[in-house]
């Protein structure tokens, strides 16, 4: 049968250069040549160009096999008998028993005694040679025609293995990037500034409710008020669950435009709208095997609402502008300040998200709270700002200043605390003070001192949430904890037992209650 050989060469180069993964394409490659020649194995070994030292060896059969033989493992006399081999041959057909040390080499992996071997030496633009083979089956011989077609392919096998080696140094190199980061991480996750101020003390219920779900992969909301720390548990949710090595990926629902809200979750395909110039993986899909953290979930439109149903319902997405469903492992935190279930009364939040989502609701105190927990945040704040504004030593601050702090409402909790201190600390560097930090731009009581204190007792004033708080507590500690049913604080105070629930949520009252 007359071959044609530039449409021979067509083909052959087009499963050459099939794919970037070496093993890959030298399989296209010998499923292809199998139709022109009687070949069972086809195998490549590397060579340093000016050492002629052997790197590594690459070898696939017809069964689909494919393995990778470090030099390390082939005896030094196999080695340099393959040295002399390649700096001898061009293109060549050797007979059975020719190098009988490279055949004992690599008889675990491929019979080389008793079969014929056609050979071409290739000249790699990296800096090495490499031995191209093709093993016959059985007794069969390679011809001079067979010599003259595999010739045609020098240059395409130049190629496609140089870029082989190439694909293969970034996926290591990606490999050992990845180990690194996840040891970084290991690394952060350790250091002693990382730990949760106020894990003993206010905020100890929020972090036993953490410990027994960190390890499940059920959704948890975390509910309170803006700024009292609900992406630091989100953080400890993630790093103490089995999902730790995996990435976190945080979210603000309320930060991103309604109509790139779809396409930044679930990501879009090429040519999805105007302006998709490519392919985009959404926030899904870089979470997967690890956790995504939907800060601000109130806020998430009705449309991406069922989107994300599908996700927690399925563990499915699929991009905007596609049709190929995408299967994601991602573990649910959601956050918000709002009153969810105000909002699925109005219709703003659909009911079926909101029961998928709240499995194990945890509710984060308000700072005023948890005053106890106030001298440990002021150090820490105090040393983590210091140390950002490189004011050294960090200034200390009196017990007077403390108390004096203590006595304030703090409606933007744990941030406005922090941003307060950042705010005194620029200015003390500005005017160059040394001594306790003051903080002379802070009243707590307003302008004219007084504006919160009842002039009859003397006393000051508490705040209708205060009294609410205090009210409910009231109720909960006469019905001994119990909210719902007979006897119950709901009845006690008359109100629905959700109800009561949602403000108890709102104001920071911890569930120690049945």
């Amino acid at each position: 049968m007359r071959i044609d050989r530039n449409e021979f060469f067509r083909n052959a180069t087009l499963q050459i250069c099939s794919s970037l993964d070496s093993g890959t394409a030298l399989l296209n490659f010998l499923m292809f040549i199998r139709e022109f020649m009687p070949v069972s194995v086809v195998y490549v070994a590397l060579f340093e160009r000016n050492t002629w030292n052997l790197r590594d060896s690459l070898i696939v059969d017809h069964a689909g096999n494919i393995q990778n033989v470090r030099a390390a493992s082939i005896p030094k006399e196999a080695v340099r008998e393959m040295e002399s081999i390649a700096q001898a041959v061009d293109i060549t057909i050797w007979a059975p028993g020719d190098h009988p040390a490279v055949a004992k080499a690599f008889s675990p992996y491929i019979d080389l005694h008793n079969h014929y071997r056609l050979g071409m030496k290739i000249t790699l633009e990296t800096g090495f040679y490499a031995i191209f083979s093709l093993v016959a089956e059985g007794n069969t011989s390679f011809t001079k025609e067979h010599l003259d077609l595999v010739s045609l392919l020098r240059e395409p096998l130049s190629i496609a293995v140089s870029n082989g080696m190439r694909y293969r140094e970034v996926v290591d190199l990606k490999d050992i990037v990845d180990a690194e980061n996840r040891e970084l991480n290991r690394q952060l996750r350790l250091l002693p500034g990382d730990e949760i101020i106020g894990a003993e003390y206010g905020l100890k219920a929020s972090l036993e409710m953490v410990r027994e779900v960190a390890p499940l992969n059920s959704p948890v909301v975390l509910l309170g008020e803006t700024g009292v720390g609900k992406e630091v548990i989100a953080d400890a949710i993630h790093h103490t669950s089995p999902r730790k090595d995996g990435p976190l990926v945080k979210v603000n629902c309320g930060g991103i435009p309604e109509n790139l809200i779809d396409s930044e979750l679930f990501g879009h395909e090429r040519g999805a709208f105007t302006g998709a110039i490519a392919q985009k993986r959404g926030h899904f899909e870089r979470a997967d095997r690890g956790t995504i953290f939907l800060d601000e979930i109130g806020e998430l439109p009705v449309q991406a609402q069922v989107r994300l149903l599908r996700v927690l319902q399925q563990k499915e997405i699929m991009r905007v502008g596609g049709t190929k469903t995408i299967t994601v492992d991602v573990r649910v935190v959601a956050a918000t300040h709002r009153d969810i279930e105000e909002l699925v009364r109005t219709g703003a939040f659909r009911e079926d998200l909101w029961f998928r989502l709240n499995v194990f609701p945890i509710v984060i105190p308000p700072l005023r709270n948890r005053k106890e927990d106030m001298p440990a945040l002021i150090h820490h704040f105090i040393k983590k700002k210091s140390k950002e504004l490189k004011i050294y030593p960090a200034p200390a601050i009196s017990i007077e200043e403390v108390e004096r702090l203590k006595a304030y409402h703090w409606p933007g909790n744990v941030r406005e605390l922090e941003n307060l201190i950042e705010r005194e600390l620029i200015h003390t560097r500005g005017k160059g003070k040394s001594g306790p930090i003051k903080f002379e731009h802070f009243e707590i009581q307003g302008k004219s001192g007084e504006s919160d204190i009842d002039h009859f007792t003397g006393q000051k004033l508490l705040t209708l949430e205060e009294v609410v708080q205090r009210h409910i507590s009231q109720a909960l500690q006469t019905c001994n904890g119990r909210i719902s049913g007979p006897m119950g604080a709901a009845q006690l105070l008359g109100i629905n037992s959700n109800t009561l629930r949602s403000r108890m949520r709102k104001l920071g009252i911890p569930f120690k209650y049945s």
